[in-house]
Parts: C-alpha cells; structure tokens; sequence
C-alpha cells in the first residue's frame, strides 16, 4: 500500500493558515465586542475570564519545556513565558503580559483582587482553559508546540481591538490597550518558530493532518471560552450579578 506524499511546505503552511475562519475572531461575542455593542458589565466579563486564560499561558509554555530536549527549541520557547510573566525587575516595560492585562482590567473597572481571584470566571472557561494545559503537559512537545499557531491569526484581532476600541468605548482608559499594542510584534515571532517546529517536525502526510487537529482543537478551546462568556453576561444580566 502506497503512503500518501505529504504536502509541500508551503501547501501545509496554506491549510494551517486556512483554519482562520474558526478562529474566534469570528465568533458572535467577539463580533458584537468589536461592534461596541456590549455593556462595560459584559466587556469586564470577558476581560476578567480571559485574565484566567492570560495567567494560564506561562503555566502551559513551562509544560512544554518541560518536555522538550532540545536546548535551542528551550532557549526559543523560554522567552514566551519570560514575555508572560516579565523580566529583571518586573517593573514597567519589563512588568510582561500578564501585568499588562491587569492594567486592561483595571482600565474597565474591575480591581487587581477581583482579577486575581477569579472569582468571576465560569466554568466553562475554567474547564476549557484546564483542558488545553493538560493536553501541553501530557503531549509530545511538538504537538503542545504546534497547538500555540493559533497566533497566525492574532495580530489582526489585537490590531481590530486597537483601532475600534478608544471610539467605541471611550469610556475605558486608553492605557489599559497597552497589551494589545505589545503583542503583535511578539505573536509575529512566535509564529515565525512555531512555523519551524510544525514544518520539522510534520514529514509526513500522517502529521500534518495531525497538526491540523491540534490546530483545531485549540481553535475550539478559544471559541468554547467565548460559548461560556457569552451564555454567563446576556444583555439582561441582572444588576446583582455584574461584575
């Protein structure tokens, strides 16, 4: 029986690419977000639930050091936790990106406490965000590798952000965007090594359907988080129940 070829190069970075249309870009919370049809008592909702998702980011980039053998893939993916967590004194430029949407959240109303509890993050966001850390702690680390390509898609949802946000909602301090501005850069150089580990590691045509699964699954775990927060703020969320 003869084994299917693989794709080229460029024709699997083309069906990788392809997937965008599931990202969560398109999901209809995020459209309605972007619209700024939403009420500050659902932006804080969606700020403070992806918080819980943003903290969880350097747990899930350590799990994949944590598999991986090779030294110069671990001096690569090192940077995204140091991007995540910051650096030296961890002060201003050097507070990382979990700080940076601490700063978002607080530019929405909602407090460092409230944030770092997660008293406001639901369980389907809790459930889908534990079950990508599990699939990076318990999968080879190319996979958990090729799972984080959903940046291929991110720039154009943070540059969406940015260039929508201060008119239609003003009423959030324009400092608090700082984290959307800081990852288009660094989402473009993750793409860039992420890109080389799925090219070296999908030989054959077997692992590149597999790296489109895990693109997929994580695709899913992204819209899933959004099903969760836009089931738990609906426009007529009663007043007690805000955040």
């Amino acid at each position: 029986m003869t084994e299917t070829p693989p794709w080229t190069p460029q024709a699997f970075e083309a069906q990788l690419r392809a997937k965008e249309e599931g990202y969560h870009i398109h999901h209809p919370f995020n459209r309605r977000l972007n619209r700024g049809e939403l009420g500050p008592f659902q932006v804080r909702g969606w700020v403070a639930n992806r918080f819980y998702y943003q903290v969880c980011i350097p747990v899930k980039d350590a799990a994949i050091l944590s598999n991986c053998p090779d030294r110069e893939t671990r001096r690569h993916w090192v940077e995204r936790v140091l991007d995540h967590d910051g650096r030296g004194d961890h002060e201003g430029p050097n507070a990382g990106g979990i700080e940076s949407w601490v700063r978002l959240g607080q530019a929405v109303g909602l407090s460092r406490e409230a944030l770092w509890s997660h008293r406001h993050v639901v369980p389907g966001v809790r459930f889908a965000v534990q079950a990508y850390v599990n699939f990076a702690r318990q999968s080879p680390w190319q996979e958990a590798a090729i799972s984080s390509l959903t940046e291929l898609f991110a720039p154009r949802i943070h540059a969406d952000r940015l260039a929508l946000w201060p008119s239609l909602y003003p009423w959030i301090e324009s400092e608090g965007l700082a984290y959307f501005r800081s990852r288009i850069p660094l989402a473009s150089r993750d793409v860039e090594h992420g890109l080389r580990v799925a090219h070296d590691w999908c030989r054959t045509r077997e692992r590149q359907q597999r790296a489109l699964e895990i693109l997929q699954f994580k695709l899913d775990i992204l819209w899933t988080m959004l099903d969760s927060i836009e089931r738990a703020y609906p426009d007529d969320l009663s007043l007690e129940k805000r955040p």
